[in-house]
Parts: structure tokens; sequence; C-alpha cells
């Protein structure tokens, strides 16, 4: 019998924490409600893989199984030849490792969830929860099928996010390594030439500048790429705590112009996962944990846990929503409305599209923004270097 780890209060509102055995969620949840306990969550407690093997695998791949595996299913495949012909055709080893292992289990006689969230690395939870909601409700096709619509849309979301700063990226990379081989290369053979024009006090000011700073260019890349390298690793390392993660989701939440349309992509991201786990029969409490860690941002998710408690307390959802300043007011009202409709999952759809839609006309206002700022910037650099090289030279030629 599957163990289960809970978290429920007791009538004082105390939060206990716990594992006990049952045969599904629905009678853990029973048992819970028979000792004088509220369910918070229940998850099952899955054994996890402890090999350097498993690796993340790539939302195209992903996508492209769920909606095979779908596919089969539907057609009248049974689960086992399904799983091994997608097995025998699939070229990514790391993958056809996984799948190897996940039909062994489902042999050996566990569900396709349980031997799935051996590998949440691979699947993640929301996967491996909607497969679950889908094999206990007797609609594992469809569930697979919607499953492998939002690994592909997420999917497709982060590829036209990154394509869309490759040109920006590139443009001040260029712009950095130009300057820098100017500074280190050229400038330096100034130096001599225009040592006459410094003896008469004749060198123009920002000539002075731009040879004191090439003089200079060597030692401070001598010392800020090492610092930089130990300050990226300590950021690495620091980001990656409750502390440092809450400080720096929060400024990218507040950051100009970029941190509303980061903020835009993450509720779009919630409301889309969300939605799906309802439309697939979890439970609320279940999908917001589940869309909580998908947002990918430690400030929202807060809020969203948060939310979660007053939901386990008798509340609806876009109240405490609402309530934490965290999400648009807009989109509180649109599920406060789609609550007394009881059509929140569909809403919740809904919301997604528009707000992806949204942001991607953010966004490419955005892009189009940087890139003349960066042009701008480019040519104030050149000109301020020609500039410095020139006027002495105009000077040396009045001279003589």
């Amino acid at each position: 019998m599957p163990e289960y780890r809970y978290v429920a209060r007791n009538e004082a509102g105390v939060k206990i924490e716990g594992v006990f055995d049952a045969a599904n969620e629905s009678e853990a949840a029973y048992a819970l409600s028979s000792g004088g306990l509220y369910p918070i969550s229940i998850a099952p407690v899955m054994e996890q893989v402890i090999t350097g093997n498993v690796r993340r695998v790539r939302g195209e791949q992903l996508a492209a199984f769920y909606s095979q595996l779908s596919d089969l299913l539907r057609g009248g495949v049974p689960l086992l030849r399904s799983l091994k012909i997608l097995h025998d055709q699939t070229s990514n080893m790391n993958f056809r490792f996984v799948l190897d292992n996940v039909y062994r289990r489902v042999e050996s006689g566990d569900t396709l969830a349980e031997a799935m969230g051996r590998y949440q690395i691979v699947f993640g939870e929301m996967g491996v929860q909607m497969v679950r909601a889908g094999s206990e409700g007797g609609f594992l096709e469809e569930s697979l099928a919607h499953v492998a619509e939002h690994t592909e849309a997420q999917d497709d979301l982060r590829g036209r996010v990154i394509g869309a700063l490759v040109y920006p990226i590139l443009l001040l990379a260029f712009l950095v390594v130009v300057v820098i081989a100017i500074m280190v290369l050229i400038v330096p053979n100034f130096d001599a030439l225009f040592s006459d024009l410094r003896n008469r006090g004749e060198l123009p000011q920002m000539t002075e500048w731009l040879l004191f700073i090439s003089s200079r260019t060597k030692y401070i890349l001598a010392f800020a790429v090492p610092l930089g390298v130990i300050g990226l690793i300590w950021y690495r390392y620091w980001s990656r705590t409750d502390g440092g993660q809450m400080i720096v989701d929060g400024i990218k939440l507040r950051v100009p112009v970029a941190g509303k349309v980061y903020e835009g992509f993450a509720v779009s991201r919630f409301c889309r996962v969300l939605g799906t786990l309802l439309k697939n029969g979890v439970p609320i409490v279940k999908s917001l944990g589940i869309a909580g860690d998908a947002i990918g941002n430690l400030v929202l998710n807060k809020a969203i846990q948060k939310a979660s408690e007053k939901i386990s307390s008798g509340s609806r959802l876009a109240s405490p929503l609402s309530e934490s300043g965290c999400f648009p007011k807009s989109i509180t009202e649109m599920i406060a409305v789609a609550e007394e409709s009881n059509t929140l999952d569909t809403v919740l759809i809904s919301i997604s599209v528009s707000l992806e839609k949204r942001n991607w006309r953010a966004l490419d206002l955005a892009v189009r923004f940087i890139e003349p700022i960066m042009l701008i910037l480019l040519g104030v650099v050149v000109l301020f270097l020609v500039l410095a090289l020139m006027l002495p030279l105009f000077n040396m030629a009045n001279v003589t």
C-alpha cells in the first residue's frame, strides 16, 4: 500500500504533518477527516531515483512523448505496449533510460503516475499529478493531451523569449569586446604620439581621460575578470538560498518595464497550469501547490501558498490573491466572477491566453526600444573615441 505525506490542521488550527498508508488520496483524505483533521495537502511519498545519469529532457521531446502516448492509448494500444513503442523509437539515451525504468515499474504493478513520479526531474510534478488525476478519473488520454499542449506552449514561450533577447545581448557583447580591443590594442599607440602636446599642456581633457583609462585597462581586466567569476559563483549559490531568492525575485518584479513583462509571463504561466490541473480533476489545494512551484518566482509563490491556506479554511481564491497585492486587480476580478459561475478552469486558461498575447506585445515593444538604445550607446562610445583621438591630431596639424 502506498505511503502518503499529509499537511493538515486540527480543530485548534494547529498545522500537523505526517505520513501514513492508504490505498489512494481519497481514502487518505477520508481517514484524516475521520480523525478530526482538515487536510491542506496530500501527496504520495515517491522514491526518487538517485543517479547522475538522469537529466532534464527538452520540452519539445517531452511534449511529443505525452502527445504520442495519448494517441496510442486512444487508438486502443495497451499501456505497456505503448511505453515499449515510445522507448524503442527514442534516440535520446537519457530519456530512453527513464522510459525503460518507467516501463519496468508499470510492468511490476505500479501505476503510470507512480512510475513517472520517481523521475519528477524529467516529467515535472504537474505532469505526474495530471496523469494521476487522469488515471483515477478515467480520462488518461485527455489528460496526457492537455499535458502535451501545456508543455509545448511553455517550450514555445521559452524559445520566443530567448529569441527576442538574442539580438540585444549580442549587440551589447559586441560593443564591450570592441571597446576593450580598442582600449588595449589601439589607444596605447597614441600615448607617445601625443607626448609633446601633453608637455605643452595642449592635450584635450577627453584625450587625457581616454589615455588614462587605456593605460589601466589591462590592470582593470586582471582584477575584474577573477572578481567577476568569483561574484558569479557566489551569486549562483546565494540566489539559491530562500533569502537570496526572495530578494532576487522581488527585484525582478520591480525592474522598470521589464518587471511588468516578467510578472505578466509568470502570472500567465500560473493561470495556465492551475486551469489545466483543475480541468483534469486535480483538487484546488493540490493544484495551487503545483502551479505555485511552476510560476518560477518565490515572492509570487509565497502569496499563492498563503492563498492555499486560506482556501483550506473555507475562503475563495480571488480574495487572498487580491489581498496579496502581487496579482493584477483585473485578473483577481475575473477569477472572482469565474468562481461565482463555477467556470474557474476555463476562465483561467482564457486569462493565460490573453495575458500571453498582451505580454508578447509588451516584450516586442521593449525589445524595439532596447535596439535603438544600444545603437545610440554604440554611437556615443565611437564618437567619444574618435573625438578623443582626432582632436589632438588636428591641433598638431595646426601647429605645423
